[in-house]
């Protein structure tokens, strides 16, 4: 990608910091001296506006692309300073002043070509991490050490651009086809101990990568921390709601975690049945979690009961009134979820699916996950999403399991895009068009 004009930027830093003494080897003269420094000024000033020159038609990964050929010229050119500092001092003698002026020349100009890399990136990439933007920021300076961050930082950001792309130039190819655009809306329901935020879409970039390819998009809004049956009376108001507003005679349910065992209450038990056309359940416990029965039969009530009040005071805070722990966990508990699937049977006018993925080791997803891995395994022996084991997904006519090729797998958050994280040789985007797509195949 404009190889050739990388290749001028880092020979132009090099150039522009070896200036002193290339200058003094070869006895040059004062005009020449003046006339190198202007010209070699100016295209630093350029290389510095439109280091790459690329044409990307998205503004935010251009930025993010010239952001990191900043740092890759800034990169080679520090290494090659590195060594020709060597080579000077070998050949030639360098006067103190040549010294100090290779040197506060180098520091300078890579300083003003790394920070204009590290502000681009910084502001427009979505995968570098909280730890790579650190490291980068107090280590950029820091010889041999600042190359390795760097490298990590670029590949990133590259595979970032390559993904990003790609997935845009898809996009645009296939918008008049609106592969998503499904014949009812489709409701998307959260989990347990979260909220739909316009500030934070539970999602991730689900929605908008489902909105571009023409879907119809609504949230659930119930609870965060409630029982099954509070939250599904919730989903029933929101379901009418949309019905009653948008003339469209029913909705499709993408529902995770609890949220598909809300979903099916409002269906089976509270009449939502002729008002949903399907339901798609992701990493729902159907079978409950037995480490919550384990917890809610074992730990001292105080324990429980410090819990429950920090959690909904918590939660009170953000503007929702009387939350319930206790119950919301309660509703987990295999027990309880034993007693759903008896009084809740699936509806012969509903379409159901269900999805699932798994950990294959605990480091596959972060706190508190990681921990959450081994309990759940410890209880039921099976492989698991860090919450809920993959027996336990299993519902409806149709089971889709996500695994990746790579060893890290997919833990609960990832099967909704939590993190914004992209996962080698995975895409949850995409497959959440495809889930649509096919809903919309089907006629629903």
């Amino acid at each position: 990608m404009k190889k050739p004009q990388r290749f001028l930027g880092i020979l132009d830093l090099v150039l522009l910091s070896n200036l002193s003494p290339l200058l003094n080897a070869f006895n040059s003269g004062y005009l020449f001296m003046i006339s190198s420094i202007i010209v070699l000024s100016i295209y630093f000033i350029v290389m510095n506006i439109k280091p790459s020159g690329i044409k990307n038609p998205n503004h935010r990964l251009r930025i993010m692309y010239n952001g990191r050929e900043l740092m890759v010229i800034f990169a080679y050119s520090f290494i090659l300073n590195t060594l020709l500092f060597v080579l000077w001092n070998t050949v030639f003698t360098m006067t103190t002043a040549n010294i100090v002026t290779f040197i506060v020349t180098t520091l300078v100009l890579g300083a003003i070509a790394a920070f204009n890399g590290i502000v681009r990136m910084f502001v427009t990439s979505k995968q570098l991490g909280i730890t790579q933007r650190v490291l980068i920021f107090l280590l950029w300076w820091c010889p041999i050490v600042n190359l390795f961050i760097i490298s990590k930082a670029c590949k990133t950001v590259y595979n970032e651009y390559i993904l990003e792309t790609d997935k845009f130039e898809l996009n645009n190819i296939r918008k008049e086809n609106e592969i998503c655009k499904t014949r009812y809306p489709i409701l998307m329901v959260h989990g347990v101990f979260f909220r739909d935020s316009k500030f934070f879409n539970y999602w991730g970039r689900v929605p908008g990568e489902l909105i571009r390819n023409g879907a119809e998009i609504y949230y659930g809004g119930q609870h965060s921390a409630a029982s099954v049956e509070r939250c599904g009376y919730e989903l029933k108001a929101k379901i009418e709601e949309i019905v009653r507003t948008t003339g469209c005679e029913k909705v499709n349910i993408i529902a995770h975690s609890k949220g598909g065992l809300d979903s099916r209450f409002a269906v089976s038990c509270l009449g939502m049945d002729r008002y949903v056309a399907s339901l798609t359940t992701v990493n729902t416990p159907h079978r409950g979690c037995e480490y919550a029965d384990f917890i809610l039969e074992h730990a001292p009530f105080g324990f429980k009961d410090f819990l429950a009040r920090r959690y909904n005071s918590a939660l009170k805070k953000f503007g929702e009134e009387d939350s319930d722990f206790i119950s919301a966990v309660t509703d987990l508990t295999a027990k309880n979820c034993s007693r759903l699937n008896e009084i809740a049977p699936n509806s012969p006018n509903v379409f159901y699916q269900s999805i699932g993925s798994r950990m294959k080791k605990s480091s596959s997803a972060g706190f508190p996950l990681n921990m959450s891995y081994h309990i759940v395994k410890l209880f039921c022996k099976l492989d698991n999403d860090g919450l809920v084991d993959v027996e336990s997904m299993k519902w409806g006519e149709r089971h889709i399991f996500f695994e990746p090729k790579t060893k890290r797998g997919l833990s609960h958050g990832d099967l909704i895009d939590l993190m914004r994280e992209d996962i080698k040789g995975f895409d949850i985007r995409e497959e959440f068009v495809k889930i649509a797509a096919d809903l919309k195949n089907k006629g629903l």
